[in-house]
């Protein structure tokens, strides 16, 4: 059994000066993967003793920034997503592992959040999205056992946010973007909720396998009102797996902390065991 975490930590620094720490020692994790760690090497190798550790930092410091913490080391490990028309370091960490005799490969991702419609973030946001989309398949090529995790900065439908009817013309639950996530985890010829008709590239929800038909669970909430007292979430961290690794995925929690000023982040790990 591999138990296998993804948070978006916003900062690592700040989170482990909330008692992070605490949270990975007691998780009895094999592999956990950061998104937003925002730190050089020299600041995130100290909060992280006896991990072996993947770090791609961001350009430009202080910003986005991905890891792969683990306890056996990787046999080989890649940032390159294929995109080179603009800078993505700091947002895509591939790393492969032999268990026993299975390749498996995570990937720590973290998307763009977009802006308005039109403006470059969103722009930024959707090549980024179409550089995961040519990456899936050579993902699902290079082995049979793959799970891209992270931030995605996307609710896939309805039931993953909970204010859906006002958020429609709001960045992370356009039309647009959530048609990559149904063509992502479709099969055959999809047609999103754009309209717009592609090929699916047949990859599963893990959460939405476990949770299937209800609300949530809810992965962030804004810092703005009571949106974590009220559970007014967002669903936008996923374990994504090809189907082979998702048949044996088990376990699959939100670690939502008890309350509003126990948190360490503004987004709460997700957590699945796979039986490799």
């Amino acid at each position: 059994m591999v138990r296998i975490a993804s948070v978006n930590v916003n900062g690592v620094r700040a989170a482990f000066r909330k008692d992070m720490g605490g949270w990975l020692e007691a998780g009895d994790f094999d592999i956990v993967a950061l998104q937003e760690v925002r730190a050089l090497d020299e600041d995130l190798l100290p909060l992280v003793p006896g991990w072996h550790v993947l770090h791609d930092p961001a350009t430009a410091k202080g910003r986005a920034g991905v890891a792969v913490l683990s306890r056996e080391p990787s046999i080989e490990h890649r940032t390159d997503i294929g995109l080179k028309t603009f800078d993505t370091k700091g947002r895509w960490l591939e790393a492969d592992f032999l268990i026993g005799e299975t390749l498996l490969t995570v990937v720590s991702a973290y998307v763009h959040s977009g802006g308005e419609v039109g403006s470059q973030k969103q722009t930024d946001k959707y090549r980024f999205l179409d550089s995961m989309a040519k990456r899936l398949p050579q993902l699902r090529a290079h082995t049979e056992h793959a799970v891209v995790m992270g931030d995605f900065n996307v609710g896939h439908t309805p039931l993953d946010i909970k204010n859906w009817r006002g958020n429609q013309k709001t960045a992370g639950f356009l039309p647009e973007e959530r048609s990559y996530l149904d063509r992502f985890l479709g099969t055959g010829m999809v047609t999103g909720v754009d309209g717009k008709r592609g090929r699916g590239h047949g990859w599963v929800d893990v959460g939405r396998a476990a949770h299937p038909g209800v609300d949530g669970p809810y992965t962030w909430w804004s810092q703005r009102g009571k949106a974590f007292d009220t559970d007014t979430g967002w669903r936008i961290d996923y374990h994504m797996a090809t189907p082979a690794l998702a048949a044996t995925a088990s376990g699959y929690r939100v670690d939502r902390a008890s309350a509003w000023d126990t948190r360490w982040s503004d987004h709460a790990p997700v957590i699945v065991d796979y039986d490799l």
